[in-house]
């Protein structure tokens, strides 16, 4: 009976083949646990806005005596504020698109618009706290305004993380290309992006709505 006897470049081919096997498999559980640490961060959020919401609804009556939201709350920029905030979610979703065609170029200018926009939502913000300042409605006012500045300047500074995080990710996606590692990292700063519009749209109703009325 003939015996099959395997040459010194095939045995080391099958070990060459086993082994990037093995190095594929490892790189995709990285990813795989990188992802879940995501989704943990995500969860640990809504609990921490969820109590920040619960905390603002709790005080929202006690004003000492002070100015009301209803009294200090513009209306028209924040409209303005939550527009801008809602079409940078949209630039997001066509940059994901961009990335899932290939298209490099078509993917760093989408996140480019959805920073842009971002940053005009944050000027619009402080540009809001300085006036509410200016007319007497600082943190420590009263209850209600450190309610409101910490629930809605919580969501102002999640809003600059994610401004630094895409300029970063837009940086080395010039630098990298797109590659497993950068799609999971504009897949993730997606779904961040679209959480804080989230969000906002609680704030906007919560903060903003049920104060003027």
């Amino acid at each position: 009976m003939a015996h099959a006897v395997s040459t010194p470049a095939e045995a080391h081919g099958g070990h060459c083949a086993g082994h990037g096997g093995g190095h594929h498999d490892e790189h995709h559980d990285q990813e795989s646990m990188k992802m879940f640490g995501f989704w943990l961060f995500l969860i640990t959020d809504v609990i921490l806005f969820g109590t920040l919401f619960a905390t603002f609804v709790v005080l929202r009556l006690n004003t000492d005596g002070g100015p009301t939201g209803a009294e200090l709350l513009e209306m028209n920029g924040i409209i303005i504020s939550t527009f801008i905030l809602l079409t940078s979610s949209f630039t997001s979703g066509i940059a994901v698109l961009e990335m899932n065609k290939g298209n490099k170029r078509g993917l760093i200018f989408w996140l480019a618009i959805t920073a842009l926009l971002g940053a005009a939502f944050i000027f619009l913000e402080v540009t809001e706290f300085m006036h509410l300042v200016h007319e007497g409605a600082n943190i420590g006012t009263s209850a209600y305004w450190s309610a409101f500045y910490v629930l809605v300047g919580t969501h102002g500074l999640h809003v600059s993380v994610g401004l630094v995080w895409m300029i970063a990710l837009m940086l080395q996606l010039g630098r990298r290309g797109i590659t497993p590692v950068t799609k999971r990292k504009v897949g993730i700063i997606s779904l961040y992006w679209h959480f804080l519009d989230v969000v906002w749209i609680f704030v906007f109703t919560i903060v903003y709505l049920m104060g003027v009325m």
